[in-house]
């Protein structure tokens, strides 16, 4: 019993959500509970947001989410506390992020030969930010510091790696341009 008390603490007082959190998790299968809970852990949420359920946060206090977003199921947000001004996760008015995305603001180092990955912790993080309108396919990852341009395409599947300009659509691993929207 003493388990089960501790474990729905750390899930209230918890900077993140998810079904591994299901004692805050469930807040997000009804709106008026979803937005209450969401107010309190993000750094901003915005008027008619929605994360839907199974999707998973870390560090909501280092994301700020805008206005008529829309949050997939399977969705994981990474956002980074180890440092005050850098870290955060930033999506603007009017995004749409499909099933699957995956967001990053940190990585593993990896420069020291010959010592496990595991044992060389990360690399400072960079924010990522998701500028007014754009649109994030399924199943696409952001790696740290990338701006996606305002109402631009990420299509499906996509890996970005680099920052992507206003109105366009890039698509691939690399993700890259293949259309310009006019």
């Amino acid at each position: 019993m003493i388990g089960l008390i501790k474990k729905i603490k750390f899930d209230i007082k918890s900077d993140r959500l998810g079904p591994d959190c299901p004692f805050t998790h469930w807040r997000l299968f009804f709106k008026k509970e979803m937005t209450t809970i969401c107010k309190k852990k993000f750094l901003s949420f915005g008027e008619n947001a929605e994360i839907r359920p199974y999707s998973f946060i870390v560090n909501c206090s280092k994301i700020s989410i805008g206005n008529r977003v829309v949050i997939r199921p399977g969705t994981m947000l990474f956002a980074d506390n180890r440092f005050p001004d850098k870290g955060k996760i930033t999506i603007e008015n009017d995004v749409l992020i499909g099933s699957g995305v995956h967001i990053y603001v940190s990585n593993h180092a990896y420069g020291k030969k010959g010592v496990p990955i595991i044992e060389q912790g990360h690399f400072d993080p960079q924010d990522t930010i998701l500028k007014k309108g754009c649109w994030i396919g399924a199943n696409s990852v952001l790696l740290p510091g990338v701006v996606i341009g305002e109402n631009s395409i990420v299509g499906a599947g996509s890996i970005v790696t680099k920052s992507i300009p206003a109105n366009v659509v890039v698509a691939g691993n690399p993700a890259k341009t293949i259309k310009n929207l006019s």
